[in-house]
């Protein structure tokens, strides 16, 4: 019998359950904004607010279709991209996405509301205040870290929630604190698979492609800062 506290949920607010720390309720991956700013674009793929146009060549990220969002995040993601002045590749989007304020916080809340996890305040450095997400409920992330290890063990098709997370886990470097390394060693080609986006649905395969050039782009900048940051000492 599916659990009613994850039937309905988002990959957005899948892929936080994965990010945080289960005691401490802190991200535990600097990709984290990155991988859940995928997560929103793949779930508005999915749920068909959103398509994949190939105008000249370049892969365009359209709004489509007028049907009512409930979730205020989705929809706010979807006006953002109807009311854009000019179109706009995936990897964009994402990056767009990943700058929206407070966005954890905000995948969180819905999470806290199921009561599956719980919002504590702490000071860091004795003065600045920080919300952190405790897991209050510990068997929606166990159900979806068990769907992951089946598709990474199995040879089998593999449903497309379940094929994204498995990539956004891979490309934010979660998989290794999750499972073990030997595991993840003898998978090596089928993880690769599943993040080459083989088992989805084109225009989710864009978004895992997309999400994938937002996180090397990413990662390259943060270097590049390092090497700029090192050399004016």
């Amino acid at each position: 019998m599916p659990n009613p506290k994850t039937a309905q949920l988002p990959l957005h607010e899948e892929f936080l359950l994965l990010c945080l720390h289960d005691r401490k309720g802190t991200l535990v991956s600097s990709m984290s904004r990155i991988g859940i700013a995928a997560a929103l674009l793949a779930e508005l793929l999915l749920r068909e607010h959103v398509r994949v146009e190939l105008p000249r060549r370049r892969k365009m990220i359209e709004a489509q279709g007028s049907r009512w969002e409930d979730d205020p995040l989705l929809r706010e993601c979807v006006e953002k991209i109807r009311t854009a002045k000019r179109r706009a590749v995936p990897q964009t989007w994402i990056s767009r996405f990943s700058g929206i304020s407070k966005l954890h916080h905000r995948v969180a809340t819905p999470l806290c509301a199921r009561g599956i996890l719980q919002v504590e305040e702490s000071k860091l450095l004795m003065v600045f205040k920080r919300k952190l997400y405790p897991e209050r409920d510990p068997v929606p992330e166990r159900e979806i870290v068990d769907r992951l290890r089946a598709a990474i063990l199995s040879d089998g098709e593999v449903d497309s929630r379940t094929a994204i997370l498995v990539s956004l886990a891979n490309i934010t470097g979660l998989l290794r604190p999750i499972f073990d390394g030997k595991m993840l060693k003898s998978r090596k080609q089928r993880i690769k698979a599943l993040a080459k986006g083989e088992m989805v649905a084109a225009a989710t395969k864009d978004a895992i492609a997309a999400a994938q050039a937002a996180i090397i782009a990413t990662q390259a900048a943060v270097a590049a800062a390092m090497v700029t940051a090192s050399a004016g000492r």
